[in-house]
C-alpha cells in the first residue's frame, strides 16, 4: 500500500474537496481519497505508486494547482490503524 499526498492550492470549501476526491477515483484505482480545503491537502490510499504527473494534470483540469505531491509505503499492519484527516484538523 502506498500513501500519497498532495498539497493542492485553491479548493475553498466542501464541494472543492467532493470535485478532486471524484476526479482523483476516476482517474485512478484506489482505495480511498480524502480532501481537505483546510488543510490544503488531499491524501490517496492506493495499492500502487500514483503517477504523480497524471495526478497533477487530473487535479489542475479541474482548477486546482497542484503544489507537491509526496508519496510513502504503508504496511499491511499500519494500514489497520490508518486513518486521514481528523475531525479536528477538518
Amino acid at each position: 500500500m502506498v500513501k500519497t499526498t498532495a498539497k493542492v492550492d485553491g479548493m475553498m470549501c466542501g464541494h472543492c474537496e467532493a470535485h478532486v476526491n471524484d476526479a482523483v477515483r476516476r482517474a485512478f484505482s484506489v482505495k480511498k481519497v480524502v480532501s481537505s480545503h483546510a488543510k490544503g491537502e488531499t491524501e490517496i490510499l492506493s495499492d500502487s505508486p500514483i503517477d504523480e504527473e497524471k495526478l497533477r494534470e487530473v487535479i489542475g483540469s479541474l482548477g486546482y494547482k497542484v503544489l507537491s505531491v509526496a508519496s510513502t509505503p504503508v504496511s499491511a499492519q499500519a494500514k489497520k490503524g490508518f486513518s486521514f484527516f481528523s475531525k479536528k484538523q477538518q
